[in-house]
């Protein structure tokens, strides 16, 4: 009976996972091999799907497109998210300023992530609250078309989006540093950014794979983003597969989570083999 108390204590958690996340895996496997008309799923084994995405010139551009947007915001995140987390750790004194702060960080997660994004709408618009500054500053002689409906205003929501997701596991590895360790190298002769780039860095490892992580899966998944603030003019994987969905080409959409899915677990393991993430876990 003591052998089996560990596989029952296990056991309700494998149900909601096998339920909620292997069961419709398969599914959606199984779907994207399935043939559809115009007004119906034929079930059947056919390739057609996986040709189609593989085989055709949009799809890679919109991989590229995805891709591109994800390292932007992975770089942009990560440097804000470091930063920010430094200050929070290593600048601020005391543990109730520091949990303040972070609060203070995360109050527009209280909203809805396109209350968020819309909110960006009159501060970015043609006549919006920048724009008009500028102008009346003299800095500009007429407005900035690019700061909204545009690539810039999907990565500049998406670095708003998921910046804290990336402070959150950074923060909580650098408040495990030894403080002796710094004080070692200041002993040393070590100056900031060589205790930047040999202590902190190499220690906070784990959180910046673990935000990384958090980066990559959603922006890779996104798409209301770069639908509302591109204003249809970018594309991205996700919003692929939702005008796929809203046309009813359920196995063809499949199709492409599948792919979408093999290339996120590809960059996940490859960020996995680059940092020990179970160290943080």
């Amino acid at each position: 009976m003591k052998l089996r108390a560990p596989y029952l204590q296990a056991a309700p958690l494998a149900v909601i996972l096998a339920a909620f996340l292997l069961l419709p895996m398969i599914v959606l496997v199984v779907v994207s091999f399935f043939d559809y008309d115009s007004v119906q799923i034929i079930p059947s084994f056919v390739l057609t799907n996986y040709r189609d995405v593989l085989g055709s010139m949009v799809t890679w551009r919109t991989y590229l497109s995805t891709l591109r947007f994800t390292a932007i915001v992975w770089a942009i995140t990560l440097v804000v998210g470091f930063w920010v987390s430094f200050y929070l750790a290593f600048v601020v004194q005391g543990r109730v300023t520091q949990l303040v702060l972070f609060l203070v960080c995360t109050i527009p997660f209280l909203t809805s992530n396109i209350i968020r994004m819309i909110s960006w709408v009159p501060f970015l618009g043609r006549e919006g609250l920048l724009n008009t500054v500028l102008l009346r500053l003299g800095l500009i002689r007429q407005p900035l078309e690019f700061l909204l409906f545009s690539d810039f205003a999907v990565v500049l929501a998406y670095v708003h989006l998921y910046t804290l997701f990336v402070v959150t596991p950074i923060f909580n590895t650098m408040m495990r540093i030894d403080r002796r360790l710094i004080e070692a190298a200041i002993d040393g002769g070590a100056r900031f950014w060589q205790i930047v780039a040999h202590v902190i860095i190499p220690l906070c490892k784990p959180g910046i794979a673990i935000g990384s992580i958090f980066v990559v899966t959603l922006v890779m998944g996104d798409f209301i983003t770069v639908r509302l603030m591109s204003g249809g003019q970018s594309a991205s994987v996700g919003l692929m597969i939702s005008n796929q969905i809203s046309l009813l080409q359920y196995p063809a959409a499949c199709a492409n989570a599948v792919v979408l899915l093999a290339v996120v677990l590809l960059m996940i393991a490859a960020i996995l083999r680059i940092v020990a993430i179970r160290k943080e876990l």
